[in-house]
């Protein structure tokens, strides 16, 4: 059993996930407004939040971002729900750190699929802590946490998904369509432009360490095998 928070101010679709989830065997926490889902997410730690995007008071932008910067919500998968479908949308969610984005209206067997995928992960990940030293750089996998020369790195859940998916096959060409459902966990209808992207951002962000992380031109990208000696990736 999981605690999944549904942060919807549409009636008639908190009542079906209220009900399909509870018939699962899950906790069901409801909020129809952000502060409130806030402050539910924060007080009792749901497994997973599902999050729709157009609140009567806040933004799902705003849920996120607040989400985001507090210690106690920051590591908990977001998906959003929501009936703005446009490509600009899916990456503006995925940026703020949601880990699935599901356009309304949706079928409710898949987005309980798509729950139960993150759960496993999330279960997968937590069976097993692990910190890894790699050169300049350390990944603590289980907080999340990631530092480059003794500095720690604010990364959003994706950015770190990221590093850490070209990490574990480090050496080994990643093309950018296997990054998108490795990374983002299914199959997506979004550009690989999305990884391009992520990958340069998580490059600046991590500054002298983002070299470790190479352009195979015309495929997609790797991590370096040598600590040492990590090669200038491409512009």
């Amino acid at each position: 059993m999981a605690r999944i928070l549904v942060v919807e101010d549409e009636p008639a679709i908190l009542k079906v996930l209220d009900y399909n989830f509870r018939q699962a065997g899950h906790e069901v926490l409801l909020a129809a407004r952000g502060e409130e889902g806030i402050r539910l997410a924060r007080e009792r730690r749901p497994d997973v939040i599902l999050l729709d995007m157009m609140l009567p008071d806040l933004m799902g932008t705003e849920v996120c971002r607040s989400l985001q910067q507090s210690e106690e919500t920051r590591e908990t998968p977001v998906v959003i729900v929501s009936a703005r479908g446009d490509e600009v949308d899916r990456v503006v969610g995925f940026e703020l750190g949601a880990v699935d984005y599901v356009v309304k209206p949706f079928s409710v067997r898949e987005l309980m699929l798509r729950v139960q995928a993150i759960l496993r992960r999330v279960k997968a990940r937590t069976t097993e802590r692990r910190v890894l030293q790699f050169g300049r750089l350390r990944i603590d996998d289980e907080a999340h946490r990631v530092w480059v020369d003794g500095a720690e790195i604010e990364l959003t859940l994706l950015e770190f998904k990221l590093l850490l998916a070209l990490y574990e096959n480090r050496e080994r060409v990643q093309t950018r369509g296997a990054l998108l459902e490795g990374v983002w966990g299914m199959d997506v209808d979004i550009t690989t432009r999305t990884v391009d992207t992520h990958v340069k951002r998580l490059r600046d962000k991590l500054g002298p360490a983002g070299d470790y992380v190479q352009t195979v031109r015309g495929i997609g990208y790797r991590f370096g095998g040598s600590p040492d000696l990590p090669d200038s990736h491409p512009d």
